[in-house]
């Protein structure tokens, strides 16, 4: 089985936006394309491009970003796959959210002025860009690393 393309359209050269997003797209599917793909996820992932190459033009970037982003869960899920500095960028999130605030907050407590709120964001911030960093680098030991950045 085989993944299917992304079909050519006409009417994208007129919105500048949809029109990157678009190439994007259409590179992001070629990087793909040069993986080891099982049937199943072959079909899962032609069930996203055709979502994108049904979208009328006024949906198809936001289509388009769904459709990726299904498609990159299913890579991550299924194959283990992941794009360059995947993990740093998810592990920025967790650790501003899950240990910086949280840490400015007892910090706060502890002095008891809320101000210093903020001071634990840059601690979670710096936590998380380490654990993502490392684990893009094991990913790129163990070659689940795709050539390219989303």
């Amino acid at each position: 089985m085989e993944l299917k393309s992304i079909k050519p359209r006409a009417d994208i050269a007129q919105n500048k936006k949809a029109y990157k997003t678009f190439s994007q797209f259409m590179g992001f599917i070629e990087v793909i394309k040069q993986q080891e793909l099982t049937n199943p996820v072959i079909e899962k992932l032609n069930l996203e491009i055709d979502k994108t190459n049904e979208a009328p033009i006024k949906k198809l970037k936001n289509q388009i970003r769904k459709s990726q982003l299904k498609m990159l869960q299913i890579i991550e899920k299924d194959l283990k796959l992941v794009p360059k500095n995947y993990y740093r960028n998810t592990w920025v999130a967790i650790g501003i959210s899950a240990i910086g605030i949280p840490l400015g907050t007892a910090f706060g407590l502890a002095i008891d002025n809320m101000a210093y709120l903020g001071l634990g964001i840059p601690v979670g911030l710096a936590i998380g860009v380490a654990i993502g960093t490392q684990k893009d680098k094991k990913a790129e030991k163990e070659n689940r690393q795709m050539n390219m950045e989303v």
